[in-house]
């Protein structure tokens, strides 16, 4: 007979203690949590054996408890596994046996499923299949849990779970900016963390190579010295994970500020005249978490090369060093770089010209982290490295990827050492949510934002500035430097003013882009400091600040840069309030330097000047415009030209609140093609009619406007091509204008696709889809990005998607590049506060962007 609850729990409680005890004394990770596993399952034994539980029935460990690794204030994962559904008695024996395990203080997690019923979670949901994956016996009957087992894992695709797991991995990143730098980062879930390490061994387990680092060795997937590395690294972050929970005294898996300290105490860490301890202990996590990414970066492609791998195609050479080899950039020869160093910077700026590559392969990626060291002072000075690095600055795409992916392999720290101080440094204020180095890679990332028309909806001022300012890269190489003194003691603007232009000076920047950069950099506080902390409304406060700035482009500058710089402190931070004062001040003090009052910024005026010129052409009085223009915002206007603004103003002018749709075609003002207008109440589903209007009448849209006006009308237009090169466009508009404004008012189920043969290059040389949902910086919208191979009713199947999870389309921005398909969608619905349903979307748009590719593929193949 087991004891009486209370004593039971006494008796867990102290052999905990003592598990406790015994760890502070002798810190060992895998035993201490081994240990507590072995408590749990003796206890939670002993209560099965007198529950009175199904015969037939079997007790299963899952999760982190069924590998044997249970935490101190972790949950205890349980299945109770029936061969049937059981009877009343059953079911109340169950319930008790719950129950009490909650009385002597363990934290149950528990499900009761049958095989088949694990079958179906597990095949729904790639949480329970993962959870599955580590069930370990514990009691009852063990026929049934091998039966178990066996229909696991031969429901089990090695392939699919690979696909998954990466793709929750991605959406698990993108909840924490995709970055391990947090000043409070969670060890478990953020990049870098114990669920990186995790991912890893599920895969591996569910492929068959073995859930150990040996394991992966022996098959070949990484190499020994890797090996020890990811030991090494996960013996920290268990420490870590242990002594947080212990201190806390509950499941805590934040390094928040309240423990860093104690933690630090713990780990022997002193504190220094000019460094706390907590800041040293914290280095040595983001180094861990530094050191876990990198690893499964090479991990995941090697295990992607083995269960998933891509169409085999022949490697394209770039030059004498690399070449491209399934979408990765890849070396040609291991000591490339030691052979000629310059091709470190190299490789990074490859990556930003050829948008087909989505990564580099493990054998660069290795050889970049060897060569670090070839990166000293005769490297700094080479005038090829200094040249390559202003290319890379001065890229039009890939600038945040790239600088990231520096920094992650220490690339950009040691070619630039004054930014390699601050690499992980901690910033103890109530506003900086990261450390120093990703605040400044969030400040280049929201900077690079404001030239993306697809997110002018976020800050409209800001795009259409950054639309007119000549070279934006001067504004990123402010960015590295505005916060770089951060730690040294003194002004960190004085002082990284001067560092900024040393820079300027080694890479050869004129004399004004070298003063304006340097501005930026010591200025870089003003203009937040006044617009808080001043009174706006005070002509002098606006003139002081003007004769400060000095003239329009430096206020352009200051003002784009300040927008930037608050919003990547922390996404708490950046408020309307906020956002309105810069905005204010910024008009106040370009009246002043300009001496004309403008009501709105020079461009846009002009091109809504130009549309009223246009309007007049058609003997249309000024004022027809002004209640279709009241409906609209500036995002409009900055994605319309001045022609298409007449064209829809000179349409629908009269009819604003029109009952029924309004569809007007029009030969494409430039080039082949037809522009087509849809002006009708916003509905459900309302984009995936027109898209498959234009799938099944064999139109190909290359690109799409859509846009929400204010009274609630969707406002949306198409450039289409028809099929073939002779295609009599003028004839086919009053038919489009006629049948397609009949569809879009029809409640007709939507039709499924018509398909259609894809290009020869696209059945040699897919491009991998990539689906990427994440929540806009004001968190009113969701954007959707989706790169994949085009081919006809690609569109259609997408919005279909969209309208099976009802989420409304905001805005899109369809683009079409020869075969490649780069689009992008503001969207917002309730599904999207949901991150399984976010999961599953990502999901099913993968298989839409996939699975008419496999079609063509086989059909060439059986020929």
């Amino acid at each position: 007979m087991t004891a009486a609850p209370a004593a039971l729990r006494e008796s867990v409680a102290a052999a905990r203690q003592a598990l406790r005890s015994a760890y502070l004394k002798d810190p060992r990770p895998r035993r201490m949590l081994g240990e507590h596993a072995n408590l749990v399952d003796r206890t939670v034994r002993a209560l099965w054996a007198e529950s009175g539980a199904p015969r037939d029935a079997a007790l299963v460990a899952t999760g982190g408890y069924g590998r044997g690794e249970l935490y101190p204030c972790s949950d205890i994962d349980l299945l109770v596994l029936l061969a049937a559904d059981p009877t009343e008695a059953e079911q109340a024996a169950l319930e008790r046996l719950i129950g009490t395990m909650w009385d002597i203080g363990l934290e149950i997690g528990h499900s009761v499923r049958t095989v088949p019923g694990c079958l179906e979670a597990a095949a729904g949901d790639v949480t329970v299949a993962t959870t599955l994956l580590e069930a370990r016996y514990l009691a009852g009957s063990r026929a049934l849990f091998r039966r178990l087992e066996k229909e696991l894992a031969g429901h089990r695709d090695a392939s699919i779970f690979f696909r998954a797991k990466k793709l929750e991995q991605e959406q698990r990143h993108a909840k924490h900016q995709d970055s391990a730098y947090a000043l409070e980062p969670n060890l478990k879930e953020a990049p870098g963390g114990l669920r990186d390490l995790h991912v890893i061994q599920w895969i591996a387990r569910a492929a068959g190579i073995g859930p150990r680092w040996t394991d992966l060795v022996a098959s070949g997937v990484i190499e020994a010295g890797e090996a020890r590395s990811l030991a090494r690294h996960e013996a920290l972050l268990q420490d870590l994970r242990i002594r947080l929970h212990y201190l806390a005294g509950r499941r805590e898996d934040r390094i928040v500020f309240d423990l860093q300290s104690a933690l630090a105490a713990q780990l022997g860490d002193k504190d220094t005249p000019t460094r706390r301890a907590s800041e040293a202990m914290m280095q040595r996590y983001y180094q861990t978490a530094k050191g876990v990414t990198q690893l499964n970066t090479i991990l995941l492609q090697n295990l992607e090369a083995r269960l998933a791998p891509r169409p085999d195609t022949p490697p394209r050479a770039l030059n004498e060093r690399f070449e491209i080899r399934s979408e990765l950039l890849h070396i040609k020869r291991e000591d490339s770089f030691k052979r000629e160093p310059t091709a470190i910077l190299e490789s990074f700026l490859l990556m930003m010209q050829h948008q087909e590559l989505r990564g580099m392969t493990a054998r660069t990626l290795r050889a970049l982290w060897r060569a670090r060291s070839l990166i000293n002072a005769s490297f700094r000075k080479n005038p090829v490295a200094r040249l390559l690095f202003i290319h890379i600055l001065q890229q039009p795409r890939g600038i945040v990827h790239e600088f990231r992916r520096m920094n992650q392999y220490g690339i950009l720290g040691l070619y630039l050492p004054e930014f390699g101080a601050i690499v992980g440094q901690m910033q103890h204020d109530l506003f900086h949510a990261y450390t120093v180095d990703q605040h400044i890679l969030m400040v280049l990332r929201n900077l690079r934002r404001f030239t993306m028309p697809e997110f002018a909806h976020e800050f409209p001022l800001c795009t259409e500035l950054m639309s007119g300012f000549a070279r934006p890269w001067l504004l990123y190489v402010a960015a590295l430097y505005h916060d770089i003194a951060k730690g040294r003691g003194g002004d960190h603007s004085t002082l990284g003013a001067a560092d900024a232009r040393n820079f300027a000076k080694r890479h050869g920047l004129a004399s004004g882009d070298r003063e304006l950069v340097e501005f930026l950099v010591e200025k870089h506080l003003a203009m937040s400091h006044v617009a808080q902390k001043q009174d706006l409304h005070d002509p002098d406060v606006v003139r002081a600040f003007a004769a400060m700035v000095g003239d329009e482009r430096r206020l352009i500058a200051l003002y784009l840069f300040t927008v930037a710089d608050v919003r990547g402190t922390s996404p708490k931070v950046w408020n309307a309030w906020k956002g309105k004062l810069l905005e204010d001040l910024f008009r106040a003090t370009r009246r002043v330097l300009t001496g004309e009052p403008l009501a709105r910024d020079a461009a846009l005026a002009e091109k809504q000047a130009e549309a009223v010129r246009l309007l007049r052409l058609y003997a249309l009085d000024d004022k027809v415009k002004d209640k279709l223009w009241a409906q609209v915002d500036t995002a409009y206007f900055l994605r319309h030209d001045a022609q298409e603004i007449a064209w829809q103003t000179r349409n629908l002018h009269h009819r604003v609140d029109a009952d029924q749709p309004v569809v007007k075609a029009r030969l494409a003002p430039f080039g082949e093609g037809l522009q087509v207008m849809i002006y009708t109440r916003d509905r459900e589903a309302l984009f995936a009619r027109i898209c498959g209007y234009f799938e099944r009448t064999g139109f190909n849209i290359v690109e799409a406007k859509v846009h929400t006006t204010r009274h609630g009308y969707a406002l949306d237009t198409f450039l289409v091509l028809g099929q073939g090169p002779g295609a009599h466009y003028r004839d086919l508009i009053s038919m489009i204008e006629n049948d397609l404004a009949i569809d879009v008012r029809s409640d007709a189920p939507l039709g499924p696709p018509r398909g259609g043969r894809v290009s020869r290059r696209v059945r040699h040389f897919p491009i991998s889809p990539a689906v990427d949902i994440r929540p806009d910086e004001r968190g009113a919208f969701h954007v959707l990005s989706i790169v994949a191979s085009d081919r006809p009713g690609l569109l259609y199947d997408v919005a279909r998607t969209l309208a099976r999870y009802r989420l409304n389309l905001q805005t899109a921005r369809v683009n079409t590049l020869g075969d490649r398909v780069e689009d992008v969608f503001l969207i917002a619905g309730p599904a999207l506060s949901d991150s399984r349903a976010v999961l599953n979307l990502e999901q099913d748009l993968l298989k839409a962007l996939t699975l008419q590719q496999a079609a063509p593929l086989l059909e060439t193949a059986l020929r």
